[in-house]
């Protein structure tokens, strides 16, 4: 007979970080322990809330099976002291034992047990386990190191399967049938008969147990007070699992605040609402931040939360005068006076301060643009936006919010009157942060993005400091798919230096696997080696998928992969033998053939490649694939004859290098 068993751990409140995890974990590390007694739950459910994490198992049997386990041992002819070994490790007599073959055996049988026993046994071990990120002890026994590390006191266990209670103890906490509903608006214990009305009687208790639907009853509230008041919510699907990892009974509620405030850009105020009060924002139905805002509360208030919205309102107040006194403050020096402390940060030990980076980009930035890599920009802007880039570093504000490092410079450039082109390029120069952010596209702010995304690549694997396995401390990995990008998307023409090739090529296949290009086929282009421009090779590459879509690609694809395997053969054996200019014998048509497409289809592919026409170098190679069909249906490579076979083989390695006039294709797959 099947049952389901109910885990509940009550504490004080869960970090709202850590409840997602937790969750995953404890469904994790108990599926584990069970697994070693022969136990699997047909499904586990999770669930948390600010003070529980709860598990339920479904479809468990009462008793595990039992099994039988056999053991190697040593030979009949090994010295005793290796068969006394072998018999205390078993715990058996040595008439117990089988003998096969010169070989003792032992076979074990592990009896049934009650499943109840197996996870009286098996929570403990979860909880003292449990990989918290950070936890803590309590009470006098916490003057023990071997005392009970949990993330907050744990205060009750309710633990059932079916209906009866699996008794344990942890740390001083017995489990039981009874737990607490909702801190405010509950009172008294609260009797679980199992698994199934679990939910229920929290729910009567103010206690929605599923994170998931606390989520979307903020979310949805929200933005229903938002819209009967006008407005439309800022909608934050992390904020509103943040919100549901602080309630057990969330109640949105809409509150405003001083309209005088919106002089402060419109990220910090929502920043600000956001990351310290958990709020969300709303926008009018003109787009702009309007001054109303939706806080949870955790609570159904007598006055219809009133007292509550008032107290968060004047909050709220309290947190934006400090950002109106940052904007203010910072706004009372310019860009470059702030820009003199960066000699201050020390950007790497061995890459000297902040200031010395912003003296590099500026120099590269400037000469991006004079080389004519970033066209239709003006290298005194350029210049002039790439040294005051990192200036914000230095201000009040992006020391209270770092987030907004780029975003609050580009603010101070144009409150300051700079040109509209160096306050855009400070905003936006960290851009593209990730694979969906935006890709500059105006001329100077492409030139200083590209500069301090390139100067950091270069200056870190110039000092050997280079991103290995999972580790990437200096984000290298991030600053290379942003090259590629800036260079991608908007045509610019630049020679990757050979240092950093290799790294950039691991970096393209990732970036365009997303656009469906094959990681072979850049592989392909870049082992003809001299291929450092990304624009041209991604030209290359597309046209050389196209063309491998086609028969003509796929047929020559094979008829390259033959002749390269006869060559491959051949050089294991030694040196290739070396054919005449011309045969003394009648060349045989098929060779003849061949002959005559490889005179015109080498130098037109070749030509073609020249002038950056990979679609007609494609077209050129397309002629190859009869003759080689030909050759190989009517021809005898190996031929007893050694100058036809020479010369045969001679005519194939101008086919390999023809092809690799394009690709090498014996790195395409298929």
């Amino acid at each position: 007979m099947m049952a389901d068993f109910l885990l509940e751990l009550f504490s004080e409140e869960i970090p709202a970080r850590m409840q997602r995890q937790a969750a995953a974990d404890l469904a994790r590390l108990l599926a584990a322990e069970i697994a070693g007694a022969g136990l699997k739950a047909g499904a586990i459910e999770t669930f948390v809330t600010p003070r529980r994490l709860t598990l339920i198992a479904r479809g468990l049997p009462a008793e595990t099976e039992a099994v039988s386990e056999e053991l190697k041992g040593p030979r009949t002819s090994a010295p005793p002291q290796a068969l006394e070994g072998f018999l205390r490790k078993t715990g058996l007599t040595q008439d117990q034992l089988e003998e096969r073959d010169g070989v003792f055996f032992a076979v074990l049988s592990k009896p049934g047990r009650k499943t109840a026993d197996v996870l009286a046994e098996a929570v403990p071990a979860v909880v003292r386990a449990f990989p918290w990120p950070k936890s803590m002890r309590w009470g006098e026994a916490s003057l023990s190191t071997e005392s009970l590390r949990w993330v907050r006191p744990l205060k009750g266990i309710v633990a059932l399967l079916g209906g009866e209670v699996v008794p344990f103890e942890i740390a001083g906490v017995a489990s039981g049938r009874t737990t607490l509903g909702h801190r405010f608006m509950s009172s008294g214990a609260i009797e679980i008969a199992g698994a199934d009305d679990y939910a229920p009687k929290l729910r009567a208790a103010h206690v929605i147990v599923s994170s998931e639907e606390r989520a979307g009853i903020i979310a949805d509230t929200a933005e229903r007070l938002a819209a009967d008041a006008g407005l439309d919510l800022v909608a934050d699907a992390a904020l509103a699992e943040e919100n549901a990892g602080l309630t057990e009974w969330p109640v949105p509620l809409l509150g405003r605040f001083d309209p005088a405030f919106l002089d402060v850009p419109p990220e910090v105020i929502q920043l600000t609402a956001a990351k310290n009060q958990k709020y969300f924002v709303c926008r009018d139905k003109a787009g702009k931040l309007a001054p109303a805002f939706v806080c949870t509360a955790n609570i159904v208030a007598s006055d219809g939360g009133a007292s509550i919205v008032a107290g968060n309102q004047k909050v709220l107040a309290a947190r934006l005068s400090d950002a109106r006194f940052f904007w203010e403050q910072d706004r009372k020096k310019t860009l470059a006076q702030h820009a003199e402390k960066l000699s201050e940060i020390v950007f790497h030990e061995k890459l000297g301060t902040v200031a010395d980076k912003v003296e590099r980009v500026a120099k590269l930035a400037r000469w991006l643009v004079e080389e004519g890599i970033v066209k239709g920009a003006d290298p005194a802007l350029a210049e002039q936006a790439a040294r005051l880039c990192k200036a914000d570093l230095t201000t009040g504000m992006v020391g209270e919010f770092p987030e907004l490092q780029g975003l609050m410079g580009g603010y101070y450039a144009r409150a300051e009157g700079l040109p509209d082109a160096v306050a855009d390029a400070i905003r936006d120069h960290y851009k593209p942060v990730g694979q969906g952010d935006d890709v500059p596209t105006a001329p100077v702010t492409v030139a200083v993005a590209l500069a301090d995304k390139l100067d950091s690549l270069q200056q870190f694997f110039g000092i050997g400091e280079t991103p290995t396995g999972s580790k990437d401390p200096f984000a290298l990995r991030r600053s290379a798919l942003g090259v590629i990008r800036l260079l991608t998307d908007n045509g610019l023409r630049y020679a990757i230096p050979p240092v950093l090739l290799d790294f950039f090529a691991d970096r393209l296949k990732v970036q365009q696997r997303e656009a469906g290009v094959r990681h072979d086929l850049i592989d392909a282009v870049f082992a003809l080696g001299g291929e450092d421009d990304l624009v041209r090779l991604l030209a290359r590459v597309k046209a050389l998928q196209a063309f491998i879509g086609t028969d003509d690609g796929t047929n020559l694809l094979a008829g390259y992969k033959r002749a390269a395997n006869i060559l491959k053969a051949e050089a294991k054996k030694g040196e290739l033998p070396s054919a005449p200019d011309a045969p003394t014998y009648t060349s045989e048509p098929a060779e003849a053939a061949l002959i005559a497409a490889l005179g015109v289809a080498a130098p037109k592919a070749e030509a073609a490649v020249a002038a950056e026409d990979f679609e007609g170098a494609m077209a050129a190679l397309a002629s190859l694939r009869a003759p080689i069909d030909g050759f190989f249906e009517d021809v005898t490579v190996n031929d007893s004859d050694p100058e036809k076979r020479a010369f045969r083989l001679a005519l194939l390695v101008r086919v390999r290098d023809a092809v690799h006039r394009v690709a090498d294709f014996s790195r395409i797959e298929g």
